[in-house]
């Protein structure tokens, strides 16, 4: 049996159980409903999300929640916070302490387990509650973690699994965000279906 593990902050997290850290009720949930369906008993998934996460607490716990679970298979999403808890906190991280704890981050996760297959997700922001009193220094800082994540993602040979833009078309066809995310960042269930197509897409090549 393959094991798959989902990484990241809120998004991946959506209430997931911390004992036996299942999959939430979010774009996880949704992904793994489909693999568990279409190929049951050949995976193993978890989720190891944590709401309010940035790089850097990811990758504080990278050998508790990554490494000593030997995935076969993760998927990572992380970013957005880097940007939120700064605009809201003043403790955020920079765009470019951002790339190099990512960097660092895949760079050991590769090493210590050679075999696995990894996906990149890419953070997004969209209009909302959350977003707009500072949504275009929110767009363009997220932006600046977007494109590090895409340069890692070319750097490692790793699948990028671009967000932004799909939640943009989505906006631009429905032309309600909070249809598609509650607040700019955490997505409602349509939301998660579109983030958990998008993975399933991209898992289908790496399988």
């Amino acid at each position: 049996m393959k094991t798959i593990l989902f990484q990241g902050d809120s998004i991946t997290d959506c209430g997931r159980n911390r004992e036996d850290k299942r999959v939430g009720r979010g774009y996880s949930l949704f992904a793994a409903s489909v693999l568990s369906c279409d190929f049951p008993g050949e995976y193993d998934i978890y989720n190891t999300g944590i709401s309010g996460n940035r790089i850097v607490d990811v990758y504080a716990r990278i050998k508790d929640d990554i490494i000593n679970l030997k995935p076969d298979y993760m998927s990572i999403l992380v970013g957005v916070n880097d940007v939120w808890h700064e605009l809201e906190r003043q403790n955020g991280v920079s765009a470019e302490k951002y790339e190099k704890i990512y960097d660092m981050l895949l760079e050991e996760v590769l090493a210590e387990l050679p075999d696995i297959r990894m996906m990149i997700l890419e953070p997004y922001v969209i209009h909302g509650t959350g977003s707009d009193s500072y949504y275009d220094k929110f767009r363009r800082e997220v932006e600046l973690r977007a494109a590090a994540a895409h340069r890692l993602s070319r750097k490692y040979g790793l699948p990028f699994i671009p967000l932004q833009n799909i939640f943009d078309e989505a906006v631009k066809k429905s032309g309600a965000p909070t249809h598609w995310c509650i607040d700019g960042v955490h997505p409602t269930h349509a939301g998660h279906q579109m983030i958990a197509r998008a993975w399933l897409e991209a898992f289908e090549k790496i399988k």
